[in-house]
């Protein structure tokens, strides 16, 4: 579970960052990124997962899956980072490992995260 102080909880706050910040897609995720110069805050995650990907208890697994891989990743995200991650249909039928390398190639093409982290390969 992430934290309360790591969560995107307002829609205003999900709509600035997928308006105002990059994003990055993969087959499974999209990634959208606002980053504050000014690095006043801890990095915030929010989860869009919607009907497209299946019924509720397919949404529910996906979301519990991606905030896992966020939660690992936090510690390592810039401060003052916001980031929306919207689940497309093909997320409902990946693997938590899947997940957790299209994240990873999502946040190093917008340079959330170094080019390589120890212990994360894209085998």
């Amino acid at each position: 579970m992430l934290p309360k102080w790591a969560r995107l909880r307002r829609s205003d706050e999900y709509r600035f960052v997928m308006r105002n910040g990059s994003k990055a897609g993969r087959r499974r995720l999209v990634v959208h990124a606002f980053r504050d110069g000014s690095g006043g805050h801890p990095p915030k995650v929010g989860f869009v997962v919607s009907k497209a990907v299946g019924n509720s208890v397919v949404r529910h697994r996906v979301t519990r899956r991606l905030r896992h891989v966020m939660a690992e990743r936090l510690g390592t995200l810039p401060e003052g980072s916001s980031l929306v991650i919207r689940a497309l249909p093909a997320a409902a039928s990946a693997s938590s490992r899947e997940l957790a390398k299209d994240t990873d190639s999502a946040l190093r093409r917008l340079g959330l995260i170094p080019s390589r982290q120890a212990g994360n390969d894209d085998r």
